[in-house]
């Protein structure tokens, strides 16, 4: 299986800093000319079936970028981003003042983030694994799209890669429609084609 992972395009809350999690949040102009964009770069290949987070900006994202598969997406709950309850809505520079410790866990340390009400990523990695996993199974030799969000994507990549939660972060950045394709192979390994738009040979 080949599975294509594509992150949300720009939002009005990516344009302001604002935490987003799994509230809602709408793609600004930018947004969708990003998704169109992708959408463009990626015409020519013929996906068996595209999965989609239920948030809204996901949403607007795959409607943009696969105007012509309309009819073959699925919408899961198990695809939206990290819960992060109380930071939702949230300025990231005021939590940096409030939350200091909690914001550095966040960006620096993510394996020890533990905000009451949020989810850890740890917490998040097993439920995008156990959101794929299936995926994958029930679609061996197809070709796949996810369009998901920045930390479920890296997540899942990590996951695939073998990755300490330590290192969640670490580079290519996942920036707005970015695109990263994985290949599952029939023996039960992997290899990352393209991670964030820049491709990458790796076997796991």
């Amino acid at each position: 299986m080949e599975l294509h992972l594509i992150r949300h395009g720009q939002t009005n809350w990516n344009e302001e800093r604002r935490v987003q999690g799994q509230s809602e949040s709408e793609l600004t102009e930018l947004g969708i000319e990003q998704a169109k964009g992708l959408g463009q770069k990626i015409s020519q290949l013929r996906f068996d079936k595209i999965f989609c987070s239920s948030s809204k900006r996901t949403r607007q994202t795959a409607e943009h970028a696969f105007p012509q598969f309309q009819q073959n997406i699925e919408y899961l709950d198990s695809l939206r981003e990290i819960f992060l309850g109380p930071w939702e809505g949230h300025l990231y520079a005021d939590i940096e003042v409030q939350q200091p410790d909690s914001y550095r866990h966040f960006w620096e340390e993510p394996h020890l983030f533990n905000v009451e009400g949020a989810e850890s990523f740890f917490d998040l990695q097993d439920r995008a694994v156990g959101a794929v996993t299936p995926m994958i199974e029930a679609f061996p030799q197809k070709q796949v799209a996810i369009v998901s969000h920045g930390a479920l994507i890296k997540a899942f990549l990590s996951h695939v890669e073998g990755r300490s939660m330590h290192e969640l972060w670490a580079p290519p950045l996942m920036h707005n429609c970015a695109h990263s394709i994985v290949r599952f192979k029939a023996d039960g390994s992997s290899e990352i084609l393209q991670y964030a738009d820049q491709a990458i040979s790796k076997g796991s």
